[in-house]
């Protein structure tokens, strides 16, 4: 089966995020912002990944959906604004379209305008709906303020009686909910993955080193229809598998270590994020095992607490209780795991998990006085009864962990 003639949202489906976007307004004005930049030396500029949840646009930096459900003509409800062509930079960072027919057909857009209007029609709307609505996540101080935030803050000045509100966790709330189109091109991520796991348990032996391993993962993940990594590969043998974030990729493996395998593959923008943990010889010695068995345990006890109705606080609870009953409580330094989408850590909306929900749980123990560290993580879809582990391909239990590294 060709999976990229078949895997695909439809423009349908864009179109109707938006038009529930713009019904959760209640008459107030909103914009998304696709963000700026240009193609930069090493990887791809990504849009906001809200902007893109909206869209599916990729390359129009610059970029911004306008809601004003105050437009009398109900094709200007919703606009799209593009930068203005320049062919002379188009002629270094790629040729954009023309707005005609074709364009508006394939983006789902009644109306497309470029971004030079944008000022004065979202001036008008502020006059007539005297609402503006925050929908990018709030930025930090001492970080500026979110780009809708401040440009409602220069029209406000501009226009009296405006007020400026927010629905944050409108976006979130809609992308955490995925689609049947979204979980298939999520499932297909995650098949991808797992060859590329398979790959990868051929070249664990003492001898090799990090980055053969990371190299071969992304090589099957690519081989297999995939973009790339979904995030930088974790790929930590001995004491380097009790840091978190470790990329460095660059020790040897040894005879007797563990090796933390972070790692997962994007498929047409969706990611996967599955992490396994093996012994580089082949066996877990009696300790390794003990913590392993452990870090299992807590896995599955938070897959099973992974339900409709459940917080990730719950979820978290019931994996940190095994732990902590096994006297590694102190060991265990991160959250049970997270949304996963669009990105590897995907928009996380308030209150309980949905049916249709992606997240993943990844309890660890983490000794760097043994220096060795485990973590397993599977990705779930929550279901209306139950869950469904997606990654479930991937082999994690003791005896097949070991089996798997046979020759």
């Amino acid at each position: 089966m060709d999976h990229n003639q078949n895997d695909a949202i439809g423009v349908s489906e864009y179109q109707q995020r938006r038009a529930d976007v713009l019904k959760s307004l209640n008459g107030a004005a909103a914009v998304v912002f696709s963000g700026e930049g240009s193609p930069p030396q090493l990887g791809r500029w990504k849009p906001d990944a809200h902007f893109y949840y909206l869209t599916g646009l990729e390359n129009e930096a610059g970029a911004v959906v306008f809601f004003n459900p105050a437009a009398e003509n109900p094709k200007r409800r919703i606009i799209l604004f593009l930068r203005p062509l320049n062919i002379e930079k188009e002629r270094w960072d790629g040729y954009r379209d023309p707005i005609n027919s074709t364009l508006k057909a394939r983006t789902g857009f009644d109306t497309i305008m470029r971004s030079d209007s944008l000022p004065l029609a979202l001036t008008q709307a502020a006059r007539l709906t005297k609402q503006l609505v925050c929908l990018h996540n709030f930025a930090v101080y001492p970080a500026e303020p979110s780009l809708d935030l401040a440009t409602f803050r220069k029209v406000s000045e501009r226009v009296a009686g405006v007020k400026i509100e927010e629905n944050v966790n409108l976006l979130p709330s809609m992308r955490a909910i995925k689609s049947p189109a979204e979980v298939k091109l999520m499932r297909r991520a995650m098949e991808i993955t797992a060859k590329g796991y398979a790959a990868a348990m051929k070249v664990i032996r003492p001898g090799a080193n990090e980055d053969l391993v990371s190299q071969t993962l992304e090589q099957a993940y690519r081989q297999n229809g995939a973009q790339g990594v979904a995030y930088n590969n974790i790929v930590g043998s001995g004491i380097s598998g009790t840091v978190l974030h470790y990329n460095d990729n660059n020790r040897g493996l040894e005879k007797g270590d563990t090796l933390v395998i972070d790692s997962g593959c994007a498929y047409k923008n969706y990611a996967s994020d599955v992490t396994r943990t093996y012994p580089v010889g082949g066996k877990f010695s009696p300790l390794q095992r003990e913590v392993y068995e452990t870090v299992l345990s807590a896995q599955l006890a938070g897959i099973k607490a992974s339900v409709t109705g459940a917080t990730f606080t719950d979820v978290d609870d019931a994996s940190r209780k095994v732990i902590d009953k096994a006297g590694y409580g102190d060991y265990y330094i991160h959250s049970v795991g997270h949304q996963l989408g669009i990105q590897v850590h995907d928009a996380s909306p308030d209150g309980p998990l949905k049916p249709g929900m992606v997240i993943t749980i990844e309890p660890g123990i983490y000794l760097p006085e043994h220096k060795f560290g485990v973590r397993i993580e599977d990705d779930i879809l929550i279901l209306r009864k139950g869950n469904e582990v997606m990654t479930a391909a991937v082999p994690k239990s003791v005896a097949d962990v070991e089996a798997s590294l046979k020759d």
